[in-house]
């Protein structure tokens, strides 16, 4: 096997300016962090490229188009499924004071669930009041699948990784101990960031010294690298792909590390108007996202 080979190195995906249509390219400058360029409305002019992001003939042009709306690197209709691992990283089972998992702890977000740069974490009444439902934040380095996988090998695991990009994989954890089974309290609409950088395999050189923080109005809450997950890249796409098909746009969220909200004293939740930045290194960028409660004002735009 060998790796996907992608024309580009950065991908994002936008409404252009100049067409008012939803193009995908490679940001012209290759140092910008182009999520904190959009939230703060600085000028990003990208290549065009011409094809889609899960075609590895994707082609990037010399048109240049000026980004209007950035949105996630990927749309709704190519994520063919979200995979999420809970409990992955060392440090924040540790902070939990919970045992390392013997085998990935899986759950699915629907599609319904994810959204892109700048677009409001939308906290609905269910999980309200918030001190109560305790809502959360969690940033996380994601996987894209590029090729389908079944019964890969570890050793050939990162072939099927078409690129990375970063997650925040916002909880309501009332709703998340109430059950053994995750999905409900991680999958309200409207509450998954993705984004805002498509970043190769290739450039890549290792998924496990990614560094990643959250911002929580201006306070950084969680600090940590991809070096302390409990099951790697590679662990996690073989373990994933064992006797299932990881179709090409398949999502995987491979967990947070620690600083997480609900495990403060006292506990942080997110609530209405709160500014909620995901960073992460090797060119992702930072996701920018404020938050709103069902029935309330509106954060600002």
């Amino acid at each position: 096997m060998a790796p996907i080979p992608t024309q580009w190195t950065r991908l994002i995906r936008f409404v252009a300016a100049e067409t008012a249509q939803i193009h995908i390219g490679q940001p012209v400058d290759p140092r910008l962090d182009v999520g904190l360029a959009a939230w703060n409305k600085q000028t990003i002019r990208a290549y065009e490229i011409s094809g889609s992001a899960l075609d590895p003939a994707a082609r990037v042009t010399s048109n240049i188009l000026t980004v209007e709306k950035l949105l996630s690197p990927l749309s709704r209709e190519e994520m063919k499924v979200v995979r999420c691992l809970g409990l992955n990283y060392s440090d924040h089972a540790a902070e939990i004071k919970m045992a390392k998992p013997a085998a990935p702890i899986l759950f699915y977000k629907p599609l319904a669930s994810m959204i892109g740069p700048n677009a409001p974490i939308f906290i609905p009444k269910v999980a309200q009041p918030v001190e109560e439902h305790l809502s959360d934040y969690e940033v996380e380095l994601t996987i894209v699948i590029g090729k389908a996988a079944k019964n890969v090998s570890e050793a050939d695991a990162l072939d099927y990784v078409l690129g990375y990009t970063g997650a925040n994989d916002v909880s309501f954890r009332k709703h998340q101990l109430t059950t053994s089974q995750w999905g409900f309290s991680k999958g309200f609409d409207n509450t998954t960031p993705l984004g805002p950088v498509l970043v190769s395999n290739n450039a890549v050189s290792n998924p496990q010294d990614i560094p990643l923080t959250c911002t929580l109005n201006g306070k950084v809450l969680q600090d940590g690298n991809s070096s302390d997950q409990i099951f790697n890249v590679r662990q996690t796409v073989s373990f994933l792909s064992q006797g299932t098909t990881l179709e090409p746009g398949s999502v995987i969220l491979t967990g947070t590390p620690k600083g997480v909200g609900f495990a403060k004293k006292p506990a942080v939740v997110l609530k209405n108007g709160d500014d909620c930045r995901v960073w992460l290194g090797n060119g992702i960028g930072t996701l920018v996202n404020p938050v709103i409660e069902e029935g309330r004002y509106q954060a600002k735009l």
